[in-house]
């Protein structure tokens, strides 16, 4: 993606707690035409190492695992929290808008998982990100309705071999800083989330 090396981060943490925190992402490839696929999907990030797999799966009716099987090579995105940024808070007005925002994204070399086992385990740890307490649900089902569940799905581990995180917020205007921060503090969820990123980052100190 394109990285004005203000928004640049390196930092692992920062981009495993964006993974973490917003797991619905965008897996891309490339369809049989040459042209990019997406499917949206939940993904489980795993740390591996110095880097990191992610976990998920689609639907067989879905041609994406085709497409990843032929081609295995494959980005991920991660959209975090974004919002407008008025040119209010900057002291002069000869200023412009923009759209504040933070992103992951991750090449990755893609790996299909077939086995009815291994799917089960793949999708224990989606369920105990989202709902721990489902877990006893599914175990408890009647095990021809699993197996009719686990074959409608194909699962995929992505290896990531390489990432980018991108914090998009002012880190260049530190005179708007204070103005953000009081209005991010009064905002919507994203809003406040984008006030949270600021203190970690500690651009509310200006």
């Amino acid at each position: 993606m394109y990285m004005p090396s203000m928004f640049n981060t390196t930092e692992t943490a920062h981009a495993l707690a964006l993974m973490q925190a917003y797991p619905f992402a965008s897996l891309i490839s490339t369809d049989d035409e040459g042209l990019p696929f997406a499917s949206h999907l939940p993904l489980h990030v795993q740390p591996d190492g110095a880097g990191f797999r992610l976990l998920g799966h689609c639907a067989k009716a879905n041609p994406q695992w085709r497409y990843l099987e032929q081609r295995p090579l494959a980005l991920v995105t991660f959209l975090g929290p974004h919002a407008y940024q008025s040119p209010a808070v900057y002291p002069d007005l000869t200023r412009v808008p923009t759209w504040n925002y933070l992103a992951v994204h991750c090449k990755v070399q893609a790996h299909l998982i077939h086995e009815a086992d291994a799917k089960d385990r793949l999708l224990k740890q989606l369920i105990a990100d989202h709902e721990p307490g489902y877990a006893d649900q599914w175990r408890a089902l009647d095990r021809g309705y699993q197996e009719r569940m686990l074959g409608a799905i194909v699962a995929f581990e992505l290896q990531v071999q390489s990432w980018e995180c991108k914090l998009k917020l002012n880190q260049h205007r530190p005179e708007s800083h204070a103005a953000m921060r009081a209005g991010y503090a009064q905002g919507n969820d994203h809003e406040q989330a984008l006030g949270a990123w600021m203190d970690k980052l500690g651009l509310d100190a200006h």
